[in-house]
């Protein structure tokens, strides 16, 4: 008889369902856990001493280690998670073994009661089930001591697994806590997937994946990002801007700003120093909503948070300031942070409908189609 079928769902089951780690990955997670636990448990070892009930370090401490090192970016790696699933679980456990006198029902009961707070409370935390059970099956020198051992050895090394991780990964140019870097609410979540779209497809599917939502739209945008790079091919700033850029600065008046608006046509005016460096912009509709006789400076009414970009950044850096964030106008300046240019909207759309109608005639569609 034949031996199973590589493509049946036993052969599969089996099979790493993980892909394969890069080797810095590799590296960095095991280093990570070796500094952990061994500042966890010199940690312990002075606050507790190795004499006594209460021992210096818990097993738990080394399941924390495999998410804060080998998987940080996760929602069960993050600091409330660590220290509030553990500590509330180890609570839980010590309840277990105080008012449960047989020790089977005592353990099951602390793992599930430790699972369900752990949910209510927004700190699921995989280890915290090993300590609801570690503090369940403790002695009793340790459950007299009443909850002594959920701060103690178990709050105080989960604090110090997170804090060890937190300067582990800045040292290591890795930003933990994981802070999504993609806002829910972007202007661009109107037109496309936002964080709930994504929460409401992950509720239909009932896995319980471990990501969250705005994780996922940050993806999905970086590799929208990635797929117009890729079409575009090598288009820079510099390749859009308008360098015939009127400009203003923060000490003219804004009876001058209006003639020049009029003059040049231009809804909006960089504002820069006298090395024609940007510190704002001044938008046509902020002037016109001004009364004429006002004689106020540019000053008064530019605003200050305006960001700019390299002559020499990609137009996907466009597409993230102007669709993701709304900037209307981007100043472009050189490495020397001088103005050279200019970026509005129409600029980008012209672009992109160029791209468009290219891509539909190489497809073979004519150009009303595309």
């Amino acid at each position: 008889m034949s031996g199973p079928s590589p493509t049946t769902p036993w052969t599969r089951w089996l099979l790493p369902a993980q892909s394969a780690p890069l080797r810095r990955d590799v590296l960095r997670s095991g280093v990570g856990g070796l500094l952990g636990i061994l500042v966890t448990g010199l940690v312990g070892v002075l606050a507790i001493g190795e004499v006594g009930d209460l021992p210096w370090i818990v097993a738990p401490m080394g399941a924390s280690a495999v998410l804060l090192y080998a998987v940080p970016a996760s929602p069960l790696a993050q600091p409330w998670s660590v220290i509030g699933g553990n500590t509330v679980s180890a609570l839980v456990g010590l309840a277990g073994a105080r008012f449960i006198g047989w020790a089977p029902l005592s353990v099951a009961a602390a793992v599930g009661a430790a699972v369900s707070l752990m949910a209510l409370l927004r700190c699921l935390h995989p280890p915290g089930g090993a300590c609801a059970l570690t503090a369940a099956l403790a002695p009793a020198s340790i459950v007299d001591r009443g909850f002594t051992f959920a701060f103690w050895p178990v709050g105080l090394g989960s604090v110090v697994m997170v804090v060890t991780a937190i300067a582990f990964h800045s040292l290591g140019g890795r930003r933990y806590p994981h802070v999504t870097t993609v806002a829910p609410d972007s202007p661009a979540s109107a037109a496309g997937v936002d964080a709930g779209d994504v929460a409401a497809a992950m509720a239909r599917l009932d896995q319980g994946i471990d990501i969250a939502p705005a994780d996922v739209v940050a993806l999905i945008r970086d590799a929208e990002a990635r797929v117009l790079q890729r079409r575009i091919g090598g288009l820079t700033c510099r390749d859009l801007m308008v360098t015939d850029v009127a400009t203003v600065n923060a000490h003219e008046s804004l009876y001058r700003v209006r003639l020049l608006i009029e003059q040049r046509r231009v809804k909006a005016l960089p504002v820069v120093d006298d090395d024609r460096r940007v510190i704002g912009i001044l938008s046509i509709v902020d002037v016109f909503n001004q009364d004429p006789a006002d004689l106020s400076t540019v000053e008064s009414l530019m605003v200050t948070d305006v960001e700019t970009l390299s002559a020499d950044a990609p137009v996907t850096d466009l597409v993230d300031l102007m669709v993701h964030r709304g900037r209307r106008h981007v100043p472009v300046v050189e490495d020397d942070g001088l103005l050279v240019g200019l970026v509005t909207r129409a600029e980008l759309i012209e672009v992109l409908h160029r791209l468009l109608l290219e891509e539909g005639l190489d497809q073979g569609q004519r150009p009303s189609e595309a």
